[in-house]
């Protein structure tokens, strides 16, 4: 691997292209090194798990709007699948992608990877599959540029912070979307430098969209991103250019956005002819909730047992809850955020996804988590379980911290230590640094895992043939030949994928 130091550098400078981090993240999009049969199967599995997410979120409202906005816009020539619809109906691939990500995105259920910033690396298939479809691609092209968008995307939350500043964390996936699409394609470097720049430069939006009462733009906003970065890539490739050098301008993002003209990030990427593995370093989540609160879930679950024998089921014995953890996990879920809409019952969908306080009393009570059930209104205004998420708080310990940050895979957690205060006195703790599901967790995913999750969400939505008809196709997807990836694709019951009750928009 190679380091690249990445500063501000004034325009009398003249920062040379081949020394801009735009072009390197671009060199890196157009080595044709061969994808390792490692990762290609990881990015299978990543496939089986957006689609499973997303079936389950077809009938929610953020995703019907999208899908209604991509019928707007079918496809006069190729185009793409929109999920839910079938593979014979096609769509401009922009609009594909804006459904289709938005779906995956919905319910907060699949991949992701957690550094120096946040990402979810999942939310780059969408946009590369739909264009691959659009263009008659191949699965080896399609699985190239996936590889590609995993590794620029995790390169660049390992090496720059986003969230100290307030910037969400799309502003590192259009850049690796750009470049996926430029592996996809075989296109030029040149090209590939200049869509980079101009999908990072149109996607620098800030996290109010995490914070407070939060909603249904969390989903789309990742659909933004990959929409935006397919045009900046149309463009690129009609031969327009960007804003450059869009990190180390002095006007640029690194100047105004993130730390100044005074500071330097490190951002490594593989060298010449390196396999692209970092994929291999991010990993799924077992429940739809916000990644870390997986590792409470799990121990939650377990705990709940004791907390309800001990009290013989009435949790109003329980004086209080702390929870010992990152600084991440306090102040962006816990207590430490202030946000008193964490602790509202009548808060939304996407804020609870947000609140560890919530999330643990549920998990402590019912000893699961349920991508529906968990959430509904009834669960949460559930008199109990009130009263036990206000005797709920977190806060952070250094050594969570540590391992938050570590460098290590197997050092770094992402969990923490709940203590459990009765009215008596007594304790009832544990503690959990990792889900799991995990790779070094208790029961860490396998293809049979993706698979079962996937018939587990697809199972109330979608026929047993046409799942079965999915999987096939998915499974093969580095090896689809040109012409077929059009297959990959999902067909759900019309009452599914009604949009009919919708207002009107523009189109």
């Amino acid at each position: 691997m190679q380091t690249h130091t990445v500063r501000v550098h004034p325009e009398r400078d003249r920062l040379p292209r081949e020394r801009q981090l735009a072009w390197r993240m671009a060199r890196v999009a157009t080595d044709p090194v061969p994808v390792e049969p490692a990762v290609a199967e990881m990015i299978v599995n990543r496939l089986v798990d957006n689609v499973a997410v997303a079936v389950a979120a077809l009938d929610r409202r953020p995703v019907a709007v999208a899908r209604a906005q991509a019928l707007a816009r079918p496809a006069t020539n190729g185009g793409a699948n929109v999920l839910g619809l079938g593979i014979a109906r096609r769509f401009a691939p922009e609009w594909a992608a804006w459904a289709n990500a938005t779906a995956v995105r919905e319910l907060d259920f699949h991949d992701t990877f957690l550094a120096a910033d946040y990402s979810h690396p999942g939310d780059t298939i969408a946009p590369i599959l739909a264009v691959a479809q659009h263009l008659g691609l191949d699965g080896a092209a399609t699985v190239r540029g996936i590889a590609t968008a995993y590794e620029i995307q995790i390169a660049l939350v390992k090496g720059i912070c986003l969230h100290a500043h307030k910037i969400d964390h799309v502003a590192h996936l259009a850049p690796a979307i750009a470049a996926g699409l430029g592996a996809a394609l075989g296109l030029g470097t040149e090209g590939v430098h200049q869509a980079i720049q101009q999908a990072l430069h149109v996607n620098t939006a800030t996290r109010q969209s995490r914070k407070g009462e939060i909603s249904s733009w969390k989903a789309f906003a990742p659909a933004h991103a990959a929409k935006t970065a397919i045009e900046a890539v149309d463009r690129a490739m009609r031969g327009e250019g960007a804003p450059s050098p869009i990190y180390e301008g002095e006007d640029a993002v690194i100047a105004w956005l993130l730390d100044g003209p005074s500071a330097e990030y490190v951002v490594t990427l593989p060298e010449p002819g390196e396999p692209k593995r970092l994929i291999l370093e991010s990993y799924t989540k077992a429940h739809s909730a916000e990644y870390q609160a997986q590792a409470l879930i799990d121990l939650a679950s377990r705990l709940g047992a004791e907390v309800e024998a001990r009290t013989r089921g009435d949790w109003d014995r329980v004086r209080e809850v702390v929870v010992h953890t990152s600084h991440h996990t306090h102040h962006v879920i816990g207590s430490g955020a202030n946000d008193p809409q964490k602790t509202d019952p009548g808060a939304s969908r996407e804020t609870l996804d947000h609140s560890i306080l919530y999330i643990l009393a549920v998990a402590l009570q019912d000893r699961r988590w349920h991508h529906v059930d968990s959430y509904l209104p009834e669960r949460a205004r559930r008199a109990d379980t009130v009263r036990l998420w206000h005797r709920i708080r977190t806060v952070e310990d250094a050594q969570w911290t540590r391992r938050y940050h570590a460098v290590d895979a197997r050092e770094k957690a992402f969990g923490g230590r709940v203590v459990v205060t009765l009215d008596d006195g007594s304790v009832i703790e544990g503690e959990q640094a990792l889900a799991d599901a995990h790779a070094f967790g208790r029961r860490p995913f396998a293809r049979a895992d993706y698979v079962a999750k996937f018939e587990t969400l697809a199972g109330p939505m979608i026929e047993p043939t046409e799942r079965a008809r999915f999987l096939d196709v998915a499974t093969s997807l580095p090896t689809l030949p040109a012409g077929r990836l059009g297959e990959i694709g999902i067909e759900a019951p019309p009452d599914r994928v009604a949009v009919e009750h919708l207002p009107a928009g523009l189109l």
